[in-house]
Formats: structure tokens, C-alpha cells, sequence
């Protein structure tokens, strides 16, 4: 069996708390943070329901210590406010004091303040510095030069809903390789006027509380938050004796190439993906404990998850459940929010309900834990499908 890298640290911030331990309460409590929208003046505020983080710009602003002329975007912000969160966690004081990267991960961007500014762009020549922080890797730069890191590897993965399942798996190669000795990777994310707009086009958005793996499902509730992990080397956790939350055992990713929107029928890239983390973890279906699935309690996901996880582990389905009714989709930064509540469920040996489901899918029998349940947990699979067909996949174990 394949060794593990180290995590040592972890931040949050999400609908449902602005740390690990307000998330985990939450999560333990059943409780939702997908109401109606306040903070963004839309069309459709009355018509769908979001996952929208308690702080406003300003307020995050006061608590990163930024001056009033700064130009973050709240994408920025968010992963700001995580990603300092994680290396504190870590017990990190010197960043530079071994090979530190930063693996950051977005879909949205600076979108929000372009949205914002762009009409007066040509008139008023003091907006166009928010202009400037559009572009995805603008959020990534300043989370590094907020954590303090210098001339080191930063860089941003976008691939849609599964970025930050795919920046832990880039960091955790480049310790394997030997080219750093410190990761920090996860992703961010905000609510935008052009995301909701976006995904309304598309028809997947519900206007009521989205409920993952139900036959009678409507479609997603869109959300904002941040994650970040602290992954570290063998030789940095032993030389610091550093405590360890958890291990990344496996990851994989593949894309089944079927539409730009929507992922095959039958789950061919989530049915390879999870086969290509056990491979890599060395592991077989039956090590599995839970599977905290993508589940965005949209027609065309659930359908091919479930078809996908039966594919891959055939009549022993291990428990699982999609914890997206608690802070709606995140999008690029879910799958490193769901990576911090794979690695709380390890901790806790809990495994978190799949809320508001009612009613089982026509086309299989298999369906989500919607209880909380105690269970004593070695590993945790975590599902990240994001839009092209690009899926990944993380396996996290207590063990090495």
C-alpha cells in the first residue's frame, strides 16, 4: 500500500461557519445555510435559494487588516481568510523556512467586482484597479503575499467544480516528487451576479432546499466558500514533529469527455476516477468506509454518480451521502471544503446526513446515510465532477 502525505492543517469558511469548529457544529446540528439571497442585488433573488457567507466585504476587510483603497476581490478574500486560517492550524511560523507552494483554485475569479465596475470602466479611472483583479490567478497572488511566501511556486487550477480536489492532487504530487516540501492547496469562491445568471441558463438551479440523490430532486442550490489544506513531507512533519490530522492516500482524475455541461449517463470519468485513487492508495473497494459524494441534486449528477459508485463497488456500496444541502455547491472551492469535512468526519468517526431526502431514485437501489451516524471510519472517499467532464477523486485515511 501506497504511503500517504501529511495534512497538518486545515482552514474553513462556508454557509454554515466561518471556522473547522462552527462547520463542524453545523454539520453535527443539521444545520443549513441556504436561504434566499441578500447580499447581491439580482432578478432572481426571489427565485432561488443560496448558501451565502454571514461576513460582508467590508467586515472580512476589518478582519484581514486591509486598507479601504484595496482592490480584493471577495473570491480573494474568502481564500484569504481560510488559507490563514489552515497555516495557523498548522502551527506554522516561518513559511520560508522550507519549499512552501501555493495551489489555489477558483472559477469565478474577480467576477464579482468586474460585474461591478466594468460599465464605468472608460469614465472612472479609480475603479480600474478592480478590473485588474478579474482574472483567476489574481486571488492566488494575493493569498501568497498575505501568508508571507516568497519566491515560491503559486499557481491556480481551474476546472470548474473539481479545482480544488485537483490543486490537493497536484500538491500532494509535487511532495511525492520531491520538488517542495510544503503545499498549501484548496480553493475559493464567491457568489456573483454572472455565476447565478449562468447557471439559471441552464436550468439546474432549485427555489427551495436542493436535496441530493432524491428522485424528486429539482436542482442545486449555488453557494460560497473557501478551503485550504497544509500538506507536508515525511522528513518536514518528522524534523518539526508535527501532529497530523490525516493522510491524502489516493487521488485520481479522468474526463469522460461526453458534454460541456453534463457528465455522461452511465459515469464513465467518476467510475475512473475513484479506480484510479484506489489504485494509487493501493487499495481495494472494501477498505472504503464512506463516500462523501458530489451529489448537487441535479438530474444529470446524481444519476451518473450513483451509477458511477455502483460500477465501481457492485453490490458493497459503502455508506455515503452528499453534504451540499448544508452549504450549496461551492463550486471550484468544494472539493476543498468537502476535503475538510472527509478529514472531520475521520477525526470524529461520524459520517454527516444527506438532508432532505425523501424519496429513492427510480434507477438504482442504492441510497444516502440521511441520519447522522456514528461509525468507526479508516478512510473516506471524496467525489469532485466538475463541468466538461472532468472528474476527480481523494481518498483520505487515518493511516499512512
Amino acid at each position: 500500500m501506497s504511503k500517504g502525505i501529511a495534512i497538518t492543517g486545515m482552514g474553513i469558511i462556508s454557509s454554515i461557519g466561518n471556522n473547522v469548529q462552527e462547520n463542524h457544529a453545523s454539520l453535527i446540528q443539521g444545520n443549513k445555510g441556504i436561504s434566499r439571497i441578500s447580499k447581491i442585488d439580482t432578478m432572481h433573488k426571489d427565485a432561488i435559494m443560496v448558501g451565502e457567507i454571514v461576513y460582508t466585504n467590508k467586515e472580512l476587510e476589518v478582519l484581514l487588516g486591509l486598507p479601504p483603497d484595496n482592490n480584493y476581490s471577495r473570491t480573494a478574500l474568502l481564500g484569504v481568510y481560510a488559507a490563514k486560517q489552515a497555516v495557523a492550524n498548522a502551527n506554522i511560523t516561518k513559511i520560508n523556512a522550507y519549499k512552501t507552494g501555493l495551489i489555489s483554485s477558483t472559477s469565478v475569479g474577480g467576477m464579482d467586482r468586474t460585474e461591478k465596475y466594468y460599465y464605468d470602466y472608460l469614465e472612472n479611472e479609480s475603479h480600474r484597479k478592480y478590473i485588474a483583479g478579474h482574472h483567476a490567478g489574481d486571488s492566488a497572488q494575493k493569498i501568497a503575499e498575505q501568508l508571507g511566501l516568497e519566491k515560491s511556486l503559486v499557481t491556480t487550477i481551474s476546472t470548474a467544480c473539481s479545482s480544488a480536489a485537483n490543486a490537493i492532487m497536484f500538491g500532494a504530487r509535487l511532495i511525492k516528487s520531491g520538488q517542495l516540501d510544503r503545499v498549501i492547496v484548496g480553493g475559493s469562491d464567491c457568489l456573483s451576479k454572472f455565476t447565478i445568471n449562468g447557471f439559471k441558463t441552464l436550468m439546474i438551479l432549485s427555489d427551495t432546499y436542493s436535496t441530493p440523490f432524491d428522485e424528486n430532486r429539482k436542482g442545486l442550490n449555488l453557494g460560497e466558500g473557501a478551503a485550504f489544506l497544509v500538506l507536508e513531507s515525511d522528513a518536514l512533519v518528522a524534523a518539526e514533529n508535527k501532529m497530523v490530522l490525516a493522510y491524502l492516500k489516493g487521488y485520481g482524475n479522468a474526463n469522460d469527455a461526453h458534454h460541456q455541461t453534463a457528465s455522461s449517463e452511465n459515469g464513465d470519468g467518476a467510475a475512473l476516477s475513484m479506480q484510479k485513487a484506489l489504485n494509487i492508495a493501493g487499495m481495494e473497494c472494501k477498505d472504503i468506509d464512506y463516500i462523501n459524494a458530489h451529489g448537487t441534486a441535479t438530474g444529470n449528477n446524481d444519476l451518473s454518480e450513483g451509477r458511477a459508485i455502483i460500477r465501481v463497488f457492485g453490490e458493497a456500496v459503502p455508506d455515503f451521502s452528499s453534504t451540499k444541502a448544508y452549504t450549496g455547491h461551492t463550486l471550484a472551492a468544494a472539493g476543498g471544503i468537502e476535503a475538510v469535512y472527509s478529514i472531520l468526519a475521520l477525526q470524529n468517526n461520524i459520517i454527516y446526513p444527506n438532508l432532505n431526502f425523501t424519496t429513492q431514485m427510480k434507477e438504482f437501489q442504492i441510497k444516502p446515510q440521511t441520519k447522522l451516524k456514528d461509525k468507526e471510519l479508516h478512510t473516506v472517499l471524496s467525489n469532485s465532477l466538475g463541468f466538461g467532464g472532468n472528474c476527480s477523486t481523494l481518498i483520505f485515511s487515518k493511516e499512512q
